[in-house]
């Protein structure tokens, strides 16, 4: 049963305690794998791990990792830690990039998930008495049901929506009274637009206060643009399958980086390239082992998603570690002409020009055995497309800043409001339309 004042005092426990729980869960987990997962025991008697001798955290730089092929050569229960009759309900990744991966729940696991997003309302001042639509997918997919449980734990009037039918969705919104909106951020944004079109004033027609957006990237520029046009904060979520799913952590009302849930999830952050362990303050991969999953725990597994831990503690006092929003993921870094891009960093620089909006596709092509990358980004409303030589002179201005900050050329196309094609779930900004055999 969720008790909002336990989980804060839980959120509030000074560091040397939190650590404490931490090693305990670490010994409890480490030794469940070895004795019910023959992966597991496999893997550290390989790599001459002793579950059992697990004395400090400082140990677990010498643990052997988990990584994404390890779930996917196990498909589908070969690191369930319990019988499937204790387990309760299953959740996969996509799959769209090979053999999906699965998470396998029993009650105790869907209480804390419930527990970790619903720390996430607590983050945003909400609770009973507030009305939240989840709009993320249900299904396999973790969002809908992580973010529902979470509502509902938390005491939410919980809407499940799903994805879809936005000119509904904005229906249910003005007329419930929806205080919390969960999906991802680009579908907040369609929702917002869709809102506008229709001759909704969100300042005026909805009752917003927050909203809990993640599954893909967002940049500083697209986060103020949403709470402008929806008039409320938006707070980010991190999670993934293979460890849970929405909850992992999540940004409070100062957003500045996010509470990780440390009394269930110990988080370290290594160098994806020497699998050394990082300090404080260093970009690198983030890891993850699961404390107290009872059906698919996880240990050291490699998430591949670049983030850092912040030093120091968070304005609003409390004491879990937080991360980063991130920076990319491993998987998502493109190498161009021999120069290593993320996506987000083509971002960070659209974001300095007031003239282009949030929406933008990087189309990947190869010519003469060359890679030629295409930034599609659209201009603001109020910029004038039909002016020529002032397109033009924007599109080299960009072209020069992306040079300067990423080292190669990009070849900037700049497209009138509204043309570059709207996602009911994430986002899809990168067009690979190169050929050939590739490293």
């Amino acid at each position: 049963m969720f008790d909002a004042q336990e989980q804060e005092r839980i959120m509030h426990l000074p560091h040397e305690q939190i650590e404490e729980i931490q090693l305990e869960g670490i010994k409890k987990t480490a030794a469940d794998l070895y004795e019910h997962v023959p992966f597991y025991k496999n893997l550290f008697d390989e790599a001459g791990f002793d579950p059992n001798g697990i004395t400090s955290l400082d140990d677990m730089a010498d643990a052997p990792f988990t990584t994404k092929q390890d779930l996917r050569d196990n498909y589908p229960y070969g690191l369930f830690a319990r019988p499937l009759e204790d387990c309760v309900e299953i959740h996969m990744s996509s799959g769209t990039t090979g053999i999906a991966t699965v998470g396998g729940y029993t009650e105790h696991d869907l209480d804390f998930w419930g527990d970790c997003f619903g720390r996430g309302v607590l983050y945003g001042g909400g609770g009973k008495g507030d009305v939240m639509n989840v709009c993320y997918g249900y299904g396999l997919f973790t969002g809908g049901l992580g973010a529902h449980y979470g509502g509902q734990s938390a005491g939410c009037l919980t809407i499940p929506m799903s994805a879809g039918n936005t000119k509904r969705q904005i229906r249910v919104m003005r007329e419930m009274g929806t205080t919390i909106l969960c999906c991802t951020p680009s579908y907040a944004m369609h929702i917002a637009d869709t809102a506008l079109e229709m001759g909704v004033d969100p300042h005026k027609d909805f009752k917003l206060k927050f909203g809990i957006h993640g599954a893909e990237p967002m940049s500083d520029n697209f986060r103020r643009e949403l709470e402008r046009k929806l008039d409320y904060k938006v707070l980010d979520v991190y999670g993934l399958t293979e460890t849970m799913g929405p909850g992992v952590a999540i940004e409070c009302w100062e957003q500045d980086g996010l509470h990780i849930a440390e009394d269930h999830f110990y988080a370290e952050i290594i160098d994806p390239e020497t699998g050394r362990v990082l300090p404080d303050g260093q970009w690198g991969e983030l890891v993850l082992t699961t404390l107290d999953r009872e059906a698919t725990p996880v240990f050291r597994y490699r998430t591949r998603d670049i983030t850092r831990i912040i030093p120091g503690e968070c304005k609003c006092g409390r004491t879990h570690r937080r991360i980063a929003r991130l920076h990319g993921r491993t998987d998502d870094m493109l190498i161009l002409r021999g120069v290593n891009v993320f996506p987000s960093q083509i971002e960070n620089v659209m974001e300095t020009f007031p003239e282009v909006a949030s929406w933008y596709q990087i189309e990947l092509t190869t010519k003469n055995s060359l890679d030629y990358v295409t930034l599609k980004v659209e201009v603001n409303p109020d910029f004038d497309f039909d002016e020529v030589a002032e397109i033009e002179a924007l599109q080299a201005r960009i072209r020069r800043k992306l040079k300067d900050a990423l080292m190669i050329q990009v070849d900037v196309r700049l497209v009138e409001p509204k043309t570059i094609p709207r996602s009911e779930g994430k986002a899809k900004r990168v067009i690979d339309l190169r050929t050939g055999i590739r490293d």
